[in-house]
């Protein structure tokens, strides 16, 4: 009996340590995906802040651009100078639209 009574103990034993790795693994594996997670979230931060100075390079681009056609409309000979290009192409009138 007492013999039995110690093959549980030992039985306890082993079945509470093989526990403590197996929690002791499965705390490892989430710690690692947080970590992962945690990285991919912090270049993807990266990857957006670098987007948004992007198209913040590009609009003010975009608005210069606009103002220089503006300009170049109020001084242009022609009156929708694209239109008369994309309709009937006129080497001359590209010409006389151009800066010499």
């Amino acid at each position: 009996d007492v013999f039995q009574s110690h093959e549980e103990d030992d039985r306890k034993v082993r079945r509470r340590e093989k526990n403590r790795v197996a929690a002791q693994r499965s705390r490892k594996k989430q710690t690692q995906k947080a970590d992962k997670l945690h990285e991919e979230y912090e270049s993807l931060e990266q990857e957006n802040t670098s987007l948004k100075r992007e198209i913040v390079k590009l609009t003010d681009e975009m608005k210069h651009l606009s103002e220089v056609l503006k300009d170049h409309e109020k001084i242009c000979p022609l009156l929708h100078c694209t239109m008369n290009f994309v309709t009937i192409p006129r080497p001359d009138a590209l010409a006389s639209c151009l800066p010499r």
